[in-house]
């Protein structure tokens, strides 16, 4: 199935966990996706080597989505190898689990600087730049429905995120593009495995109706929905996956 054939997309933190997941399935319905990456040139590398070996286009590009110059930078590099970009994928982002009295401006700083700027920043650019009929998808977390302890500047920058998703999309409706948010629910990548004790990782699997964490790849089919004509009716939503768990 090619339902992207000859779109452009863009994966901020494309080159681990969902983010790879996400462009390998973007890839094999026929985008040619930008693979963005901060620090990890490897990573990036074999999700780009995965993709040209099944038959696909991919590039890595680096930039620091926490930068305005380096957003750009990305949009900059997909125009200039394939043309306008149609599919843009804010995945990017970094975690941050301590209580709000231990966190510093410091570490608030950082964290609302990359989950939720470095999402206004390519939302900002998308504004001008995305084709018309594109297509923007946010990841959030299920964890802003979840009133976790220690999760609070965290979901604050996830809460940011999906209230942008509503209102960018009332505004960018005129241009037929549509905007939404995934929520995906403890999901069992690097990031989360290597930041959570064994006892809160099977805490939050028992959370779940069918009693375990998420997949990377229970959420590429679902952006690859979203990104495809099959969901050109649905804008301005955040959409759960998460196995029940919220």
């Amino acid at each position: 199935m090619h339902k992207l054939e000859n779109k452009v997309a863009i994966v901020t933190g494309g080159s681990r966990g969902i983010g790879a997941n996400i462009c390998t399935s973007l890839a094999a319905a026929g985008a040619k996706v930008v693979v963005n990456y901060t620090s990890n040139h490897q990573a990036a590398a074999e999700v780009v080597a995965k993709i040209e070996s099944d038959g696909g286009a991919a590039i890595a590009v680096q930039a620091d989505v926490s930068q305005v110059e380096d957003v750009r930078k990305l949009f900059d590099a997909a125009e200039q190898q394939w043309g306008p970009v149609d599919i843009l994928v804010n995945n990017a982002g970094i975690v941050h689990y301590k209580t709000i009295e231990e966190t510093s401006d410091e570490e608030f700083d950082r964290v609302m600087q990359v989950n939720a700027y470095g999402v206004f920043y390519a939302l900002r650019e998308a504004a001008t730049r995305l084709a018309e009929g594109g297509r923007v998808i946010n990841i959030s977390s299920s964890a802003v429905r979840m009133m976790l302890p220690t999760y609070g500047p965290y979901c604050a920058t996830k809460g940011a995120v999906e209230q942008m998703t509503r209102s960018f999309a009332k505004e960018m409706g005129k241009r037929g593009i549509t905007v939404n948010a995934v929520s995906p629910g403890p999901t069992e990548t690097d990031l989360f495995m290597d930041n959570n004790d064994q006892d809160k990782i099977e805490r939050m699997r028992s959370l779940s109706a069918f009693g375990r964490l998420g997949k990377s790849e229970d959420m590429g089919p679902v952006v690859l929905f979203l990104a495809s004509d099959d969901g050109g009716w649905i804008t301005g939503q955040v959409l759960p996956v998460n196995g029940g768990t919220a």
